[in-house]
Order: structure tokens, then sequence, then C-alpha cells
């Protein structure tokens, strides 16, 4: 079986959750990489690690059940133990309407993929990380870390279902937290600010004039790096006794100024 530590990392095909898995490989972690996006992006992105022979990429798509299972199963087959669930997968809704007008299908497409995808897949890790405990894995520490968003707390009216999904995330890891601390697993959660990504890439000329005008201290926009850092902290097991807390990886956004 697989000795070195194993780390799954949801929505990894780009964006931040490529930036995860990046440094993570980097830092001796063996990376199970997934997408919605086929084995061609994902050999592309594997190509990008500094260590791909350390690395795999399974096609998957969060908000199915069917693919979730397949996911923990093949994992466990393959090295016999997770590590770490990073809970990174998440999507914007393909339109931003005023919650006046979105609609139920892109609510649930949301909700489904952001919130409820996450949510059934860390069941399934819980429980298998609970099982992994009896069989004396050296070295064996599991953790949860989810990524959420700014928005879990900030309102956006033309995306609310967004909103809603993270603010949703924020209580999800509250709830493992609690329950899975009498089996010494934390969960932590980590909320990123205005990060560039393709999917900010959008409302660049936006938030460009936001970062400038002040919006947050620190004037520049975070990068999936800025997010890996963090979760690489609370992956190295110097946290634990923080189970439940969030890193605010902003600029400092989340502080109330006048």
């Amino acid at each position: 079986m697989e000795q070195r530590k194993v780390a799954l990392i949801t929505g990894a095909s780009r964006g931040i959750g490529k930036g995860i898995a990046q440094l993570l490989n980097q830092e001796g972690w063996f990376t199970v990489l997934t997408g919605t996006s086929g084995t061609e992006q994902g050999a592309k992105v594997l190509s990008t690690l500094a260590n791909p022979e350390a690395a795999c990429y399974l096609q998957g798509n969060n908000a199915a059940a069917e693919d979730r299972e397949r996911m923990i199963s093949e994992i466990v087959s393959r090295f016999g133990r997770l590590d770490l669930l990073v809970n990174n997968a998440g999507v914007a809704p393909l339109n931003r309407l005023d919650i006046l007008e979105t609609t139920e299908e892109s609510y649930d497409r949301v909700m489904n993929i952001n919130l409820k995808g996450m949510f059934f897949l860390s069941q399934l890790a819980a429980n298998e990380m609970i099982r992994e405990q009896g069989l004396e894995i050296p070295g064996y520490a599991p953790r949860i870390v989810n990524i959420s968003s700014m928005s879990s707390y900030t309102s956006s009216t033309n995306r609310g279902e967004y909103c809603i999904s993270k603010a949703g995330i924020s209580m999800v890891t509250l709830l493992f937290a609690d329950k899975l601390a009498e089996y010494g697993i934390p969960v932590f959660e980590v909320r990123p600010g205005i990060i560039a990504t393709d999917m900010t890439e959008g409302v660049k000329g936006k938030y460009n004039n936001l970062i400038d005008g002040g919006i947050t201290p620190i004037k520049r926009w975070g990068t999936p790096e800025d997010i890996a850092k963090a979760v690489l902290v609370l992956a190295s097991g110097m946290l634990d006794f923080s189970t439940g807390q969030v890193l605010n990886v902003d600029g400092g956004f989340h502080i109330r100024r006048l």
C-alpha cells in the first residue's frame, strides 16, 4: 500500500483547485485530482505538477452519487488510505440573474454541485477516514478542508444561489468539525476573496476598480497559490486544536472598516 500521504482535491482541473494540487504535490503529497473535464485536460494539469508520477486524475461530477462513490472507492483500492479531502469543486451561475428573476434550474445546479455534492462526499470520506483509523496506518492523521468564499457572508443579489451555497459550506464545516472531533479528525474552512481565476475573468474590470478603490486593505488580486498555502498550513497538523476554524484569505476584505 502507498505510504505517501494521499490528498483528494475536487475541482482541480483549473483555478484554485489546480493551485492547491500543485502545492500539495510539490510538498510531497500524492495528489488525486478530480474534475468534470476529460482525461485530455486532466493530463495537461498533471503535466504542470512538480511530481506528476505522484498524482492521478479522476474524471467525475461532484454532484453525482455514483461518481463520489467511485472516487473514494478507487482511492481506497489503489492506496489504502485517504489523509486529506479538499472540497473545492464549485460553479457560478451560468447567468447572473437578480434574485427576483433567477430560476429553479439555476438554483438546483449551483446547490447540487457547490453544497450537496461536497456534503455527501464529506460523509463518504469521513466514514472512510474513521475506518482507516483502525488500520494502524503509519502517520495517519486525516483532515478535511472546505473551500467556501467571502460570498458566504456577502450579499450579491445577482447571484443569490451562489451566496447561499457558500453560506451552506460554512455550516457543513461546523457540523462535521463537531461530529468528527470525537474521532480526532479536524475540519476547516478556507474563505477566499477576490481570486484571479477563469471564474472571475468575466468581471475582471469590475473587480479591478473595486480593488483600486480600496475594497480590500491589501490592494491586489488574490491567487490560487494564496489559497493553496492556507490549505497546506491546515493540512500540516499545526492547527488541529482549532477545528471548525475559518481562514479568511481575502486581502483583509473581512475587516469592518470606517
